[in-house]
């Protein structure tokens, strides 16, 4: 939740992938389990280009799933939560309850795992791809001095059949309430600022915008982990 900026846990964000557009018959959500890996790489890939479809642009398939997925799953497999149709993962939601931690962790023990498939950079990034390789040995740009009262971060992606049928919703109060569990108080996600579907998404969930000067192409909004006051209902 993607747009080439100094976070990890940006496009990320969401994006309109948690807002799309087509009634489905009823789903579960569930834990991550291993076993969902696939299905969820697949859902990045399909969600990473502010919720529409990456491929054509990163024609790798590992490398969006490598920075925004992958490393969640593996480094917190307990925040990782997925939207099950009864055949598969269609959407997830996952991220970290300490965003400092994580970055220690991803950096002793997720990064030494892409540096063959994909090497540092040696030289400015000239495409869209190297731009994400860029970022992705950077992961210390999650750290935002800004965001230090709203220490987990968040991912939620959907693939646009089961968009706008309330799973977002739920993928969020079922995320929310983990935290909670865990005495995380606060959340924060980062997207691009020109995706208003999106930040309507969030808003309505009681995200609010936190001001991190320099980020004019991408918005921070946060939140606490406990019930919102006044949060509207997501459209159906």
């Amino acid at each position: 939740m993607r747009q080439r900026s100094r976070t990890a846990h940006h496009r990320s964000v969401p994006s309109s992938s948690a807002i799309g557009s087509s009634a489905v018959k009823p789903s579960a959500i569930r834990p991550f389990r291993p076993g969902d890996l696939d299905a969820v790489s697949d859902i990045c890939v399909r969600t990473a280009l502010s919720g529409e479809d990456s491929r054509e642009l990163y024609p790798d398939l590992e490398l969006m799933p490598s920075i925004f997925a992958a490393p969640y799953v593996h480094l917190d497999p307990d925040l990782a939560f997925v939207v099950d149709d009864g055949s598969r993962a269609v959407g997830y939601i996952l991220g970290t309850a300490d965003t400092a931690s994580f970055v220690d962790r991803y950096r002793s023990e997720w990064l030494p795992h892409l540096a063959a498939r994909y090497p540092a950079p040696v030289r400015p990034p000239a495409t869209p791809a190297e731009e994400m390789v860029d970022l992705m040995h950077r992961p210390e740009r999650m750290v935002v001095p800004e965001l230090a009262a709203y220490p987990a971060h968040l991912h939620i992606d959907l693939l646009p059949s089961h968009q706008r049928s309330g799973y977002g919703r739920r993928l969020m109060e079922t995320y929310l309430a983990a935290l909670h569990r865990r005495g995380v108080g606060a959340v924060h996600l980062g997207m691009v600022t020109s995706n208003t579907r999106a930040r309507a998404f969030y808003d309505r969930l009681g995200f609010h915008e936190i001001t991190v000067p320099g980020s004019d192409r991408l918005t921070y909004l946060g939140r606490s982990t406990g019930p919102a006051a006044d949060v509207s209902a997501e459209p159906s």
